[in-house]
């Protein structure tokens, strides 16, 4: 009788044993895509963690490269070098034009593409696709070349074309998107109603569209700040924020740099859990 109860234990414990790996396993499985976004997520964002944490820093040389000892002293004066607050300006301010322009531009070609059937209707769509395909190096050599044939004074102005252009493309496809999958009963039902086509379209259409329209406008935003080639190639004397970084980074890398960036950062993941509390609080109502 003893025999045969440590038998049916030792099975009892084997069998145990045997489904405890295959848990895991489907454990595994089950949050393994989790797992890897998770990871993906932190690579993203570990530079940021380390720009964020190299803005404390005080280096003793010209390089903030190397960690040395906590300090607030660029926090307390993020213009302490000079021309920094200047370009930062200068790019906030082109960013802002580029977007207001390529998101107006974009979302009526974005309507047109979708909405109407036109001669050259493909091909328009092949060059909207393009910018986004070729390398930027192309597209900054074309433009230069554009205004040096033309007799443009490279600046602020030759800066704000570039970027209103190469930032068009991605405003068309987000905001055509959006206008595709739109179902065309709404404002049917609307013109149904007695509405005008200008009230069918403020009140029905725009706020459909509107989140393509802003995710394009965000985008377009991003693009141009961050723009460095299409910028360096069609700018002439005038100096941006990721210009001058880039000047600086030969020089010595000031600390003020990493504290514009973290703020930048801060500031964007700030837009994020506004949207996305504004979205859920949306959903609730």
């Amino acid at each position: 009788m003893a025999v045969h109860e440590t038998t049916e234990n030792a099975k009892t414990t084997a069998a145990t044993a045997a489904r405890t790996p295959n848990r895991g396993l489907r454990w595994l499985r089950r949050h393994i895509i989790t797992i890897a976004g998770l990871c993906t997520l932190g690579y993203l964002i570990l530079p940021n963690i380390v720009v964020m944490v190299f803005s404390f820093n005080k280096p003793n040389g010209r390089f903030n490269y190397q960690w040395q000892r906590f300090s607030t002293d660029a926090w307390s004066d993020p213009c302490g070098v000079a021309d920094l607050c200047g370009s930062l300006g200068l790019s906030l301010q082109i960013a802002l034009w580029a977007t207001i322009g390529a998101t107006v531009l974009g979302t009526m070609i974005a309507f047109a593409l979708a909405r109407y059937r036109f001669r050259a209707r493909s091909g328009v769509n092949t060059l909207i696709f393009l910018p986004m395909a070729m390398p930027e190096v192309v597209m900054a050599a074309s433009l230069a070349t554009l205004f040096l044939n033309m007799g443009i004074q490279f600046g602020f102005w030759t800066i704000l074309i570039a970027h209103i252009m190469f930032c068009l493309s991605f405003v068309v496809t987000a905001v055509k998107a959006r206008v595709m999958s739109m179902d065309p009963r709404l404002e049917q039902a609307a013109q149904d109603l007695y509405a005008s086509p200008v009230q069918t379209f403020l009140r029905v259409t725009l706020p459909i569209a509107a989140p393509g329209i802003a995710s394009g406008a965000l985008l377009s935003f991003a693009l141009s700040f961050d723009d460095f080639i299409i910028t360096n190639f069609n700018a002439g004397s005038t100096v941006t924020f990721p210009m001058f970084v880039w000047g600086s980074a030969q020089r010595g890398t000031p600390v003020q740099i990493n504290v514009i960036g973290t703020a930048m950062f801060l500031v964007a993941v700030l837009c994020v859990v506004v949207g996305q509390l504004a979205g859920k609080r949306r959903k609730r109502s």
